[in-house]
């Protein structure tokens, strides 16, 4: 197996338990309790989590340390179609595996590809048989190196497979209307209106759906829509003859004639052709449309061979964000049938409030109305979607002994519902606005009792190749928060393509003639020897975030189960969250799910066993207060049986989401009262008394600080411990001013039981020590956080010696002036960093004093000699070049301020050597500061590698790597190649400004005695 650390035996140890959280820990003391519950759903759909850590793997000390690849993070990896080499595919599953990651998804992907005839779609394309050859050779070597393999349901995305014609029942279909105005009492002779927009290429036929007439109503019309009257809705299809209408308009005013066609939109997935025949996009609603799916590949792909490979390498089919492009609206021949079916009423006197052009509203009923009608068609649409698509597919997937991921948004459709179908849902950086949205996923993920909520991770527009591992790890300590246990790292390219230039193929590089977005991973990046660091630091956060079940706080019910949209809740995305509230979302289907039942005043006790559940009106629809008659009684239900519940906004005259039936709105508002009637129901008109309210029902957080704070959380417990991930973050990337560093006090609730102590769980080293200093009152811990921006750190309350530590029951530090309290192999010890006399209270009562008389002084190093590999362009796309270049420097700088390194990408090694005193022994020790430093580093003192540094608080603890003396310091920086692709490429890269990479500083070497107390 891939040694994570290098040759960690052979590291200096020294036996350590160290206090304080954020600040690196100095040596591993063993681990653990065993191993988490499955990453993934089983293909038998049952669920996979389980509250004990150690399902399925007996405890040691390697449970955290060395994460399985199950859990380590995938790479999505872009192929030119089936334009590949056997031998390369191999060789790229082995950089993968031998980086650390633990799985791959193959997808064909190729927009930097201008001319796509270098691709040979007729003997390479998606599917081809050199196509199926590399997919067995990537899932052959990756069977061998223990990874996983997701493959696409088709080329790019939207969903799509050859064979498919624009006309075909199964392919995409969409809604056209065309429009003719018909002034009040005249006669409107002539053919039925024709669409606005003509077909796209090779759609040859379409349908005539209906044709109507509605009065122009200006007292309902928008800046962009036009306003009719509801009631003035005449159906004339019958009356249309050979394609021509005859029709007088009543006298009452100016009417509009609407005609709707079905027909076929004719997309092809992203960045085509990838197939001879070209594939087309397929109906996302209908049985038609998934079966063209998985005949295509029951007939074409799924040899004997692929099947068993496929099944041995235990991974999913994906598919991308739902992203159907039409000029009209989403359509389905089945609507029609399944909307009267749902909703008890037809829906063709409804269409114009319905109709698109080109993504805009056409026309408008009244706005109570059109909400209404707006809100019963999507909610068919999401149903036929979950049904025909979503299940369907999962269904196929796991008669194969795979599973389904995907990312269930890009429709106005109940992305929540489906996260409770899917085996894996999928979010992604670049398209979520903010936390919320991933908070949208988690709640349909831990409801229907699912492990993984995945993430497309690292995807930023314009950046590649100067996109740094600080940036990507700041993005996603917020989305782990949140509920994210998986990354997909976005992303590794195939080595070339006829035409590529150097560093190589990138999928999305140049991107219409610019930088693209999203990174291509690999050898080719002057980090990826580093990578295996990262690897290791987000395998650890996926082990502990996908170890036994969520807790949440606090349910929100959303009446409309969008994502992607960037809208959170009220209260608590503004206040409740920086006070350590925790939230996830619902929708009504999930209501319906066995685990929606309430046992101790908790709603899905054996899940995230939420304390209470907030309603408020719909944001989709100006904070409207609807709430359906099912889910209202459903709600009643569950707040008899104990579940706080607390209601924002004028439910009392409340109102139904889509358009009610005689006498529903009155039914509703009858079950509300009731409702609100219960002791334990509060409803609050100002959001300002949301968190109040919800302490006046006894209802507090899990995790506690007083002053608002950028700190996130995310809470799991398994039987063994509950395990608080820390983060200092941000709830959306683009939020400014940006996050400051952190350090106040936190409040953790046991849930297991009392006697139980604190842990920190270093995911950088994977080192986890018994906490030193806290306090505890009954449930409750309260332990120090200190975190620099975008920090994280994991904090574990578990029985002693759980995690191999030996502190068992000793006194530990409830408060101490010193630096730092910490356990040894001696007892408890203190640290600090100058000369004095410190005080430490004891957890028994006891105060002892600790007197440092001395301490050396922190050293600055005089001078570096900084040993560069220069990376440049080689002989071909792939080859590439290394200059050694030397130089000496009394002030360290960014290499674009040293003349001789302006425009370098590659690896430096700084060197400095550092002089300590000969009473130097081992009481001392000292932190590294490293300040500005860029993009990825590794330390080395005295020849022998330190464990990993944390990217975002560069201080590296060197006490058991020192000695008296004379002492040789050495920082590898490996930075991006955007700096030598400027000058290289200029075509493309040139308008990209010149980065400040390198070691910056001021570094200092900051020694320090550490003292047993008493």
């Amino acid at each position: 197996m891939h040694e994570l650390n290098g040759p960690r035996s052979a590291m200096p140890r020294r036996r350590v338990l160290a206090a304080g959280l954020g600040t690196g820990v100095a040596a591993a003391v063993g681990a653990a309790v065993g191993a988490p519950a499955a990453s993934a759903q089983s293909p038998s759909g049952a669920a996979a989590s389980t509250r004990s850590a150690s399902a399925g793997q007996a405890p040691g000390a390697a449970w955290f340390a060395e994460p399985p690849r199950s859990v380590r993070p995938k790479f999505r990896w872009w192929w030119p179609d089936g334009l590949v080499d056997t031998d390369e595919i191999a060789r790229e599953i082995d950089q993968i595996a031998d980086a650390g990651f633990g799985g791959v998804e193959i997808s064909a992907v190729h927009h930097s590809v201008t001319d796509k005839s270098v691709l040979d779609t007729a003997h390479h394309g998606w599917g081809s048989r050199p196509w199926r050859d590399g997919v067995e050779a990537a899932l052959r070597r990756a069977v061998r190196r223990g990874l996983t393999v997701d493959i696409t349901l088709g080329p790019s995305w939207p969903t799509a497979v050859p064979g498919v014609t624009p006309d075909d029942p199964a392919a995409v279909q969409e809604l056209a209307h065309g429009r003719a105005s018909v002034p009040a009492g005249t006669t409107y002779r002539g053919p039925v209106p024709a669409p606005v927009h003509e077909a796209a290429s090779g759609v040859t036929k379409q349908t005539l759906v209906a044709v109507q007439a509605a009065r122009v109503n200006p007292a309902n019309s928008t800046r962009k829509e036009t306003g009719l009257d509801l009631a003035s809705v005449q159906d004339l299809t019958a009356t249309v003859t050979d394609s021509a209408l005859t029709w007088t308009a009543p006298a009452d005013g100016e009417y509009v004639l609407i005609s709707y066609w079905r027909r076929g939109s004719g997309q092809q997935p992203e960045s085509g052709p990838h197939s001879a025949p070209a594939a087309l996009v397929v109906d996302h609603f209908s049985a038609a449309g998934t079966r063209a799916v998985t005949e295509y590949w029951e007939r074409n792909l799924l040899t004997p061979a692929l099947r068993k490979l496929l099944k041995a390498a235990g991974g999913a089919f994906f598919e991308d964000s739902v992203e159907l492009e039409t000029d009209g609206l989403v359509w389905t021949p089945e609507l029609p049938e399944a909307f009267e079916e749902q909703h008890g009423r037809p829906l063709l006197p409804y269409l114009p409030a319905l109709v698109l052009d080109d993504s805009n509203q056409v026309f408008a009923f009244e706005a109570q109305q059109t909400r209404q009608i707006r809100h019963d068609f999507w909610e068919t649409v999401s149903h036929l979607f979950n049904r025909h698509h979503v299940t369907a597919l999962r269904d196929w997937a796991h008669s194969l002994g795979m599973r389904l991921r995907a990312q269930p948004y890009g429709l106005q459709t109940d992305a929540i519902a489906t996260a409770t179908i899917l085996d894996i849902a999928e979010g992604e950086s670049l398209g979520f606005k903010n936390l919320d949205d991933y908070r949208c996923l988690a709640g349909g993920r831990d409801l229907a009792g699912h492990t993984v909520l995945s993430c497309e991770a690292g995807a930023y527009n314009g950046s590649a190749y100067s996109t740094t591992w600080d940036r990507f790890l700041r993005t996603m300590g917020g989305a782990y928060a949140a509920g994210v246990n998986q990354t997909v790292v976005h992303g590794f390219s195939y080595a070339t393509v006829p035409g590529a230039a150097w560093p190589g193929f990138a999928a999305f590089s140049p991107y219409n003639g610019a930088p693209g977005y999203g990174e291509s991973w690999g050898p080719r990046q002057p980090t990826w020897d580093h990578l295996p660091d990262i690897a290791g630091y987000l395998g650890r956060v996926h082990r502990v975030l996908q170890s036994g079940v969520t807790r949440a706080d606090v349910a929100v019910f959303r009446q409309t189960g969008y994502t992607a949209t960037g809208i959170g809740a009220s209260w608590f995305t503004a206040t409740g969250v920086p006070l350590g509230w925790t939230h996830q979302f619902l929708s009504g289907p999930l209501l319906d799910l066995p685990a929606a039942t309430v046992k101790d005043g908790r709603l899905a006790p054996d899940g995230p066993a939420y304390k209470a559940l907030f309603v408020e009106g719909d944001f989709f629809y100006s904070s409207t207060p609807t709430l359906a008659l099912a889910d209202a009684r459903k709600l009643l239900a569950l707040a008899g049986k104990g579940l706080p519940v607390v209601l924002l906004g004028a439910f009392d005259q409340a109102l139904t989401p889509g358009v009610p039936a005689d006498g529903e709105t009155e039914r509703l508002r009858d079950v509300l009262a009731r409702l609100l009637a219960l002791p334990h129901v509060a409803q609050v008109t100002d959001k300002a008394a949301v968190g109040d309210a919800l302490t006046g029902l006894g209802v507090t957080p899990d995790v506690r600080h007083a002053v608002s704070s950028t700190l996130l959380n995310a809470h799991r417990v398994t039987d063994d411990a509950d395990f608080y991930y820390l983060v200092n973050g941000k709830h959306a990337e683009t939020v400014k001013p940006a996050v400051a560093a952190i350090d106040h006090d936190v409040t953790l609730r046991r849930t297991l039981r009392a006697g139980t102590v604190p842990y920190l769980l270093d995911p950088w080293t994977g080192e986890a020590v018994r906490l030193a200093r806290y306090t505890e009152d009954g449930d409750e811990v309260t332990v120090r956080v200190t975190l620099q921006p975008g920090q994280a750190t994991i904090v574990a309350l578990g029985r002693p010696g759980l995690f191999g530590d030996r502190a068992g029951n000793r006194p530990y530090a409830v408060a101490t002036d010193a630096d730092e309290a910490l356990f040894t192999t001696k007892g408890l010890a203190v640290r600090t960093t100058a000369a004095g006399t410190y005080t430490t209270r004891l957890s028994r009562g006891r105060a002892v004093t600790t007197v440092v008389r001395e301490v050396p002084a922190p050293i600055t190093p005089a001078a570096w000699t900084l040993e560069v590999e220069d990376r440049l362009p080689g002989a071909t796309a792939t080859r590439t070049e290394t200059v050694r270049r030397t130089v000496r420097l009394d002030t360290l700088l960014p290499w674009s301020q040293i003349p001789e390194l302006a425009d370098s990408a590659g690896v430096g090694r700084y060197r400095t050597t550092v002089t300590l005193p000969a009473d130097w022994d081992a009481s001392h020790g000292a932190h590294l500061e490293l300040g500005q430093v860029s993009d990825t580093f590794r330390v080395t003192v005295n020849g022998t590698r330190t464990a990993p540094v944390d990217r975002l608080h560069p201080v590296a603890d060197l006490g058991p790597y020192l000695k008296r003396g004379r002492n040789t310091l050495e920082i590898e920086v490996a930075t991006p190649l955007i700096n030598r692709l400027r000058v290289a490429r200029p075509d493309v890269f040139g308008t990209s400004a010149r980065q400040d990479y390198g070691l910056v500083g001021p570094v200092r070497l900051v020694p320090y005695v550490q003292t047993v107390v008493g």
